[in-house]
C-alpha cells in the first residue's frame, strides 16, 4: 500500500466547504482522475457506487460512507485499485483544512506500478483541491 497526504486551506466556512465536496455526483468536475460516476444504491449515509477512471478507463466499485461535515470516506472495493480515499474538512478559525488521505494499491499484475501510478494521484489530487479551492473563494 502507498500513502498519499494532500491539504489546502480554504478561506471558507466548514459549512461552504461542505456544500461542495459532499457532492459526490459531481466529482469528475474536480477530480480529473475520476471520469464517470454511477451510482449503484443508497442507504442511509451508505452509497454504492462504480466510478470509472482516467487510467485506461477502468470502472472500479467504492463504498462511500458520508460522515456531515467531517469526511467522506471512499472504499475501493473492486477494481485496479485497492483501498481508501478520505476526504475530511478540519474547521481552522475562519478557515477549513480540507484535506485528501489515500492508502491504495493496485491490484493484481498492476501492483507493480502502484509507485508510478502514486506521483500521478498525488498531482491529480493537488489539483482537484486546487479546483475545489477556487470554485469556493471566487
Amino acid at each position: 500500500m502507498t500513502t498519499i497526504e494532500v491539504e489546502v486551506e480554504i478561506d471558507a466556512s466548514v459549512d461552504k466547504v461542505w456544500d461542495v465536496v459532499s457532492d459526490i455526483d459531481n466529482e469528475p468536475k474536480f477530480w480529473k482522475g475520476t471520469k464517470k460516476v454511477h451510482n449503484i444504491s443508497k442507504e442511509g449515509n451508505k452509497i454504492d457506487r462504480e466510478i470509472t477512471i482516467a487510467f485506461r478507463d477502468q470502472k472500479c466499485l467504492q463504498q462511500v460512507i458520508i460522515i456531515p461535515k467531517e469526511k467522506i470516506e471512499a472504499k475501493f472495493t473492486k477494481g485496479i485499485i485497492e483501498g481508501k480515499k478520505i476526504v475530511s474538512l478540519i474547521p481552522n478559525d475562519k478557515t477549513t483544512v480540507l484535506k485528501t488521505y489515500w492508502d491504495i494499491k493496485m491490484t493484481g499484475m498492476m501492483g507493480i506500478f502502484t509507485g508510478m501510478v502514486k506521483k500521478h494521484i498525488k498531482s491529480g489530487t493537488e489539483q482537484a483541491m486546487q479546483y475545489i479551492k477556487n470554485e469556493i473563494e471566487k
